[in-house]
Order: C-alpha cells, then sequence, then structure tokens
C-alpha cells in the first residue's frame, strides 16, 4: 500500500563561511546561480542564512532520490559561487551575527509577534509530504501516528553542537524549537471540525500569529492533500533523507485506528528523550507506555513498511555508522575542531 503514495520532501541547509563557519546571509546570492531549471525548487526561508529546496511528489523513491542529488549539487555549486558551504546540519554551530528575518513582510511580522524567541539562532529541518485522499484523511492520519514520532526524531537527529560546542543533546534544533508554541507534538484531534476550532481558538488567543503558524511535529498541510511531518533536523546524506522519507510513508500507509492514545505529557517526555540521546537511549513505548530501547522500537516502525530494500540497508548503515548527530562527534574528533567539521560535513550536499 505505501508504494502507491506520493512522497516530496523539503530540506532546508545552513550557509556558513568555510573558515569561521559562522551563518551568513548570502541566500540571495545562492539562489541567483541556482540552474534556470531547479529555480522552481527553490523556497525563501525565515533567515537569509538558510536555503531551502524541495522535490516533486513522487512515488518511486529512486526518483525521490535523483532529485535529492540535485537539489544538493545545485545549492552546493551556487554557494561555492557566493563563497560560502551549504551545510546538511539542524542547527546553528558556531555563531549568527545578522538574525535579522529575511526581507518578507510575514517574515517581518512572525518576529515581531514572537520577539526574542524568533531570533533564536536559524535552525534546519527536513519536512516529509505523504499524499493522502483528502483533508480529512489527513486530520486521522495525524492523530494515529503521532506516538510513533519520537522514534523517527530519534533516527534522523543531527544537530549536537551549538554556540561552538557539544551541547550533550543529538537535537539541538529540538531543545530551540520547544520554545516557540504551537510546536511539537499535534493535540488528539478527533475530526476536522475539532482541529480547526482548536486552531481558530489559539489563533483568537494570540498564540497563533494566523493559522499558518500550525507548526506541529505533524500537520495537515495547508497547500496540498498531503500530511506533513515536521519532526526530523536535516539529514547529513541524501540516503539519510530517502530511508526518512520511506519510513514516514509507511507509517502514514500502515495508520490504524487502534493507534493508542498516548498522553501528552508522555509524548512531549518521548521527543526530549529522542532529541538528548537519538538512538542512544530508551524511548516511550507507546502501546505499554514504558521505556524500551530506541532501536527495538526502530525495528518495530521498519515492519511497517513496504519500502523493505530502502529501509532495510538504510537502518543498517546507521547501525554502522550512527545518527548524523554520531557522525558530527565522531568527525570533529577526527579533524580536531568544529570549523573543520563542518567543512568535511559539507560535502554531504
Amino acid at each position: 500500500m505505501s508504494a502507491a503514495l506520493t512522497v516530496g520532501v523539503e530540506e532546508e541547509y545552513l550557509l556558513v563561511d568555510p573558515v569561521t563557519g559562522e551563518n551568513t546571509s548570502v541566500v540571495d546570492q545562492v539562489t541567483a546561480k541556482l540552474p534556470e531549471h531547479l529555480a522552481s525548487r527553490s523556497r525563501m526561508e525565515f533567515r537569509p542564512c538558510m536555503a531551502e529546496m524541495v522535490t516533486e511528489p513522487r512515488v518511486e523513491l529512486s526518483d525521490v532520490r535523483d532529485q535529492l542529488r540535485e537539489n544538493r549539487s545545485a545549492v552546493a555549486a551556487a554557494a561555492a559561487t557566493a563563497g560560502v558551504l551549504a551545510l546538511p546540519v539542524g542547527a546553528t554551530p558556531i555563531a549568527e551575527a545578522d538574525r535579522r528575518p529575511t526581507d518578507d513582510p510575514r517574515f517581518t511580522a512572525i518576529a515581531g509577534h514572537y520577539g526574542a524567541v524568533a531570533h533564536d539562532p536559524a535552525v534546519c529541518g527536513t519536512h516529509v509530504h505523504v499524499g493522502v485522499p483528502s483533508r480529512a484523511a489527513a486530520i486521522d492520519v495525524c492523530r494515529r501516528i503521532r506516538a510513533w514520532l519520537p522514534v523517527l526524531q530519534a533516527l534522523t537527529v543531527n544537530s549536537p553542537v551549538h554556540a561552538g560546542a557539544d551541547t550533550g543533546y543529538a537535537s539541538w534544533r529540538a531543545v530551540q524549537l520547544d520554545r516557540w508554541p504551537s510546536l511539537g507534538p499535534i493535540p488528539h484531534f478527533g475530526s476536522a471540525d475539532e482541529y480547526d476550532s482548536a486552531v481558530d481558538s489559539l489563533v483568537a488567543s494570540g498564540v497563533m500569529l494566523d493559522r499558518s503558524m500550525v507548526l506541529w511535529h505533524v500537520r495537515p498541510s495547508a497547500k496540498y492533500p498531503t500530511v506533513e511531518v515536521r519532526v526530523a533536523d536535516t539529514q547529513v546524506s541524501v540516503e539519510d533523507a530517502v530511508v526518512l522519507a520511506a519510513l514516514v510513508r509507511g507509517l502514514v500507509a500502515t495508520a490504524v485506528d487502534d493507534e493508542p492514545a498516548v498522553a501528552d505529557h508522555l509524548l512531549a517526555a518521548a521527543h526530549w528523550n529522542a532529541a538528548r540521546s537519538g538512538l542512544n537511549g530508551t524511548l516511550l513505548d507507546p502501546r505499554s507506555g514504558r521505556a524500551r530501547s530506541a532501536w527495538s522500537l526502530v525495528d518495530e516502525l521498519a515492519a511497517r513498511c513496504g519500502d523493505v530494500d530502502v529501509v532495510h540497508s538504510g537502518l543498517e548503515r546507521l547501525h554502522r555508522q550512527g545518527t548524523g548527530a554520531d557522525r558530527q562527534r565522531e568527525l570533529i574528533t577526527r579533524t580536531g575542531s568544529i570549523p573543520a567539521m563542518l567543512r568535511e560535513l559539507a560535502l554531504s550536499t
């Protein structure tokens, strides 16, 4: 069943100085150098030190892989012409001197409404869209898969470094994003009407600037007939992103009515564990409500997927190499510094 669903991937990259590793606000220069046929895949992001590229929806994962490779190659080449590196990392590793939003009325309004939270250093994620028949179906899927998203988060942690030091977390991006209201686990909505009523109330309360500020870990897309899963850091490699897309599609395809209803406070704790330890610790078993090794839950999630070869080979590689956070730490040890690690990491883009 999962093989019949379309999937699309959005990737955000950080633009940094190759010597200092500091964020650099040159996205206009970078996007201006993209090949003409890829310009339509570029998206404006909240900070001018970020570049975003998207894939067109496809059924075949091989097509998604090809588009991701093309996107990364083009961004890396365009970044080089601007004298910067395009990095596949989840959080600002060194520093960001210019924290003004990109020159856009909506981004300016967001910065004004949320204040200092909106001036945290930039973070970058990988968002996966899976096609569904209707908006009502999308909200049903969001409710049914929410308990499994800490497992996806643990697989995709890739931001251990912040402010020039190892934070001790596998995903510092997740820690930063917890400061935003209307972000985190999606509440347990029983219908589209219940979802709409809750969002309207949050906008009326002033917590959300507008309906576009629904930033939960999974949400029905406001623009497309898709479910959007937003829990992952930007992935180190194309293959990591393809495995994520396969797992999300499998999760959406196998969402059923009897998925466990996990209490919000337990789900938030599971996401904290995932951000702290990645695959090196325990996660909440959504059925028993007890801690289990992260890898045992990964195996259970993988069993739901139809893209068997892609998922199994990807998870075997993760067993050998570790998560993106593990790889960043290994590179720091091998190269001797965070800027040197970032130069090595840029080769993945």
